[in-house]
């Protein structure tokens, strides 16, 4: 009763006295008007059967492939052979260059959605991949995040990308910690994970002033003419965790800008992007549309966005989608804009674009709506009183808007008008994007198999929790490949995956996510190979400390630490096969193996005969059990009903 008091006191006083809850942050998270550019293009169109790619991220491509990555695949190599490992020669020829610039691997790494555990364990990945890490180099697996060419995240994945590029590329310990000297109240500070997302002090009275500057925050957005949602509060939210500008001493200082101001499009400026060391950053999102059937909106089970709508990915010049109907993209940097004319700055906010991909909001009501009819009031209430509650309470009080849906991430249309009969919101006045797993596809790798961006080889890292019907353990079972196979199957022209399961009863069957896996290996069409390191169980001996719920929202550091030495133990296989970086490196070579015309031998020959799965089924891929591909959102939604009515009965108390 006392927290609801406050809320109805907080939400009087945020209105009529804005100057006091986050006044300079909201200025700079407002979006701001101005003429067009000369030569200002509101659209690039690309078709499917011919893509092209936009001429910022052709010009950051070729440079880092001419200048920068043949330095970086020799560092790897040096890596590699100081393990001692029996490679074939082609290995060597390969990375040296000595078979010519042509033959380096075009290689992209996917980081996937799962909240903290997800942001986590695939810092944990990449960290092992890092050859500014002596003990990654050591192993011999050092160099192969600089050797990328593409990197991905989405959901919890796009705030381990989102963090990374615009602090500018810092070593993972600092990146997740800080550094050391404690970072200014401009610079990144680290995740400060043991501040709980929206409770950080503990404390009720001030963590409802807290909520009520995040609400205040995004009031000057709304004042310009922009709908505002739940989306707005939980960008400012991740922000004080995910963008520069926030530390352990000033959190909760409502006086700060918290990343405010810092936009997706700036990231070019940073000096790691402009000089191209490192990969080009892509975070992918989903869509729900008011034109969509509604009644088929489960594809799998427990998923909440059918395989037919459009992905979108952002990057740093540009956002749209390769898929057939849309294939169309708009500058990232005027974004909001839909016109010619009048062009909008700002709203590629760093912070706004992460809490895009990862809008999970939506699912509570979808899951009532279309799951529970029966108990929608009843959920409706539970939901208002869930963690998010308060914040849904004080955007509605303090800031009413009508017919505006609160629990999406909102985009003026820029594509209106386009495609019309192929694009399903071509007719539609705003974009409602959601988080980018919400159609079962939790490892962002649509954007890596752009056939005009002719990847070679891809590493998935899977930190999906995929709760079903006798495995409830948070751990990862391959649910995210069997969506992103059927989805390909639907726009072969577009997209190209190798063969992979249907159903993750060949999964756990083959026992794929016990360890590393390769897909594709034999593959007569020309797909990506796919290096699958999923968080599948914990190393033998050691406790399990990876497979946390996605809805943990607090971590303290020796548990966070704990995670990421775990992380990389998996992604290492250390301890448990000393062929394991010669085998990883036989796997990222292979595709230019094929291009240079000489045949697999060796120890890749042993290594491909352990890691690769033998399966056999078309690479189009004709969909697996919904049952079990559905099982990642089932457990979620099944989750959200119990928290959301265990909490409701805790404030009735």
């Amino acid at each position: 009763m006392l927290v609801r008091g406050l809320l109805g006191f907080i939400t009087l006083w945020s209105h009529l006295v804005p100057s006091a809850l986050g006044q300079s942050a909201s200025s700079a998270y407002t979006p701001t008007f101005g003429p067009c550019p000369e030569g200002f293009s509101l659209h690039r169109t690309t078709d499917s059967s011919n893509q092209t790619l936009s001429a910022g991220e052709h010009a950051y491509i070729s440079s880092r492939k001419a200048n920068v990555l043949p330095g970086s695949w020799k560092s790897y190599l040096y890596n590699l052979q100081s393990t001692n490992a029996s490679l074939p020669s082609y290995v060597s020829s390969i990375l040296s260059g000595a078979n010519g610039s042509n033959a380096y691997p075009t290689l992209g790494i996917a980081t996937s959605g799962g909240g903290y555990r997800a942001a986590i364990f695939g810092a944990g990945v990449l960290n092992a991949l890092d050859g500014r890490n002596s003990t990654s180099s050591h192993a011999g697996t050092g160099g192969l995040l600089q050797s990328a060419t593409y990197l991905t995240g989405l959901s919890g994945g796009s705030w381990l990308l989102v963090s990374l590029v615009q602090a500018d590329f810092p070593p993972f310990q600092e990146l997740v910690f800080g550094p050391s000297d404690n970072s200014t109240s401009s610079g990144f500070g680290g995740w400060l994970a043991q501040y709980n997302l929206f409770e950080p002090s503990g404390d009720p009275v001030k963590d409802t002033l807290y909520d009520a500057a995040m609400v205040a925050e995004v009031r000057g957005k709304h004042d310009a003419g922009f709908p505002v949602t739940i989306a707005d509060v939980w960008a400012r939210l991740l922000s004080r965790h995910f963008v520069n500008g926030t530390n352990s001493g000033n959190i909760d200082d409502v006086t700060q800008t918290h990343g405010a101001g810092i936009t997706w499009s700036q990231v070019a400026n940073t000096s790691t992007f402009a000089s191209h060391n490192e990969p080009f950053p892509i975070v992918v999102a989903d869509s729900v549309s008011n034109t969509e059937n509604r009644s088929s909106i489960i594809t799998a089970e427990g998923d909440l966005v059918p395989l037919t709508n459009p992905i979108y990915e952002f990057n740093v010049y540009e956002m749209g989608s390769y898929d057939p109907t849309l294939s169309t993209f708009t500058p990232t940097q005027y974004l909001g804009t839909t016109n010619t004319s009048i062009c909008i700055t700002g709203f590629d906010q760093a912070s706004f674009i992460e809490a895009t991909s990862s809008e999970l909001f939506n699912e509570a009501n979808v899951t009532v709506w279309l799951r529970y009819p029966r108990w929608r009031n009843l959920l409706t209430i539970c939901l208002l009183n869930s963690t998010a509650g308060p914040f849904f309470t004080l955007l509605n009080q303090s800031i009413p808007q009508a017919n505006v849906e609160l629990d999406v991430s909102l985009y003026p249309n820029p594509f209106y008008g386009v495609a019309n009969g192929t694009y399903i919101d071509s007719t539609q006045e705003y974009l409602q994007l959601v988080d980018g797993g919400e159609d079962g596809e939790v490892i962002p790798l649509q954007p890596l198999l752009v056939k005009a961006r002719g990847v070679d080889v891809i590493i998935a890292i899977d930190a999906v929790c995929e709760d079903s019907l006798g495995h409830e353990d948070n751990y990862a079972r391959g649910s995210s490949l069997i969506a992103t196979q059927n989805r390909t199957s639907l726009f072969p022209s577009a997209y190209s995956f190798p063969p992979v399961p249907t159903s993750l009863d060949e999964f756990t069957r083959d026992n794929l996510t016990a360890h590393p896996t390769f897909f594709g290996c034999n593959s007569s069409a020309p797909t990506p190979l796919l290096i699958y390191i999923p968080n599948g169980q914990a190393p033998p001996g050691e406790p399990s400390l990876t497979n946390t719920s996605t809805l943990q929202i607090q971590y303290q550091p020796a548990d966070v630490q704990a995670m990421l030495d775990q992380s990389f133990t998996i992604a290492t296989l250390k301890g448990m096969d000393a062929d394991w970086p010669a085998c990883l490196a036989c796997a990222v070579v292979d595709k230019a193996r094929d291009r240079v015309g000489v045949q697999r031998s060796g120890l890749c020959g042993s290594c491909f005969s352990r890691y690769c799965w033998g399966g056999t089924n078309s690479t189009t891929g004709t969909g697996g059990s919904s049952s079990s591909a559905g099982s990642r959102r089932l457990s979620m939604n099944s989750w959200l009903l119990t928290v959301t009515l265990a909490i409701s009965l805790a404030w009735s108390l």
